[in-house]
């Protein structure tokens, strides 16, 4: 699948919920960066996430926390490593993908990721990397 396709399956909602992983929500955070400015890569990422999760009847998996800090170092590592395909940049950045414990760690203490203002409302983080 292109990047083009996958978008394309993602925004119209027909992407299967087996074909979207943390990996392909990484990769999809690295399409929009790459392709449209900050402010209109974040506006696109949440709402088609917000839209996505509501659409397989998973509202609730939003989390504006956790996708908002992961947005914020993909834009990061991606401006600072200047990686060109998406197979370089995944493999610069091993540490975004690893799930337990998560990148967020350094970040966050599991108690405020786990409340549900931080569900609700980007948190800054609470912890020194």
């Amino acid at each position: 699948m292109t990047d083009s396709d996958f978008v394309a399956a993602f925004e119209d909602c027909s992407l299967p919920e087996d074909a979207f992983h943390h990996r392909d929500h990484i990769h999809l955070a690295w399409i929009y960066f790459r392709d449209h400015s900050l402010l209109d890569a974040l506006c696109r990422f949440t709402r088609g996430i917000r839209r996505y999760a509501a659409w397989r009847g998973k509202p609730d998996r939003y989390h504006e926390t956790i996708t908002l800090a992961f947005l914020f170092l993909i834009y990061e590592r991606m401006q600072r490593g200047r990686t060109a395909t998406w197979e370089e940049f995944a493999n610069a950045n091993t540490d975004l993908f690893r799930r337990n414990p998560s990148v967020l760690a350094a970040y966050y203490r599991p108690e405020t990721l786990a409340s549900d203002h931080a569900r609700l409302a980007f948190t800054l983080p609470d912890r020194l990397p």
